[in-house]
């Protein structure tokens, strides 16, 4: 019996992003990709990040931001964007679901954590 190829790609790492122990899971659906990004360990506020079809300008796709569960605070949808836009536009425009539980939200944090995403890379 040869083996078959798992239906659903996972990845996950874990590390420091200013001396607080961050953790990645990037899984990829068919139909969206599920980030979770925690440093609590915990899955925290659920946002759905979607492409704009109605933006005009195709080179710079504009993206809405809703969250599902958790804080509805204008800095999660800030965080959000930075973390999943090139997440989404990388899959071919599918949208991402981000679970984001952070102690720390600093631009340099993000800049970090994004970088941690694209290591964990699945799609």
């Amino acid at each position: 019996m040869s083996s078959a190829q798992p239906v659903i790609k996972s990845k996950q790492t874990v590390k420091e992003v200013n001396g607080i122990s961050t953790q990645v899971v990037c899984t990829e659906f068919s139909n969206y990709i599920f980030v979770v990004l925690t440093q609590y360990g915990k899955m925290g506020t659920l946002i759905s990040i979607t492409p704009d079809s109605r933006s005009n300008d195709i080179s710079t796709p504009s993206f809405s931001t809703k969250v599902l569960l958790g804080k509805d605070e204008p800095l999660t949808h800030v965080c959000a964007k930075n973390l999943a836009t090139f997440v989404s536009q990388e899959a071919g425009n599918r949208p991402v679901l981000l679970g984001l539980a952070l102690k720390d939200s600093s631009i340099d944090s993000i800049k970090q954590m994004k970088e941690i995403v694209k290591s964990c890379q699945v799609w």
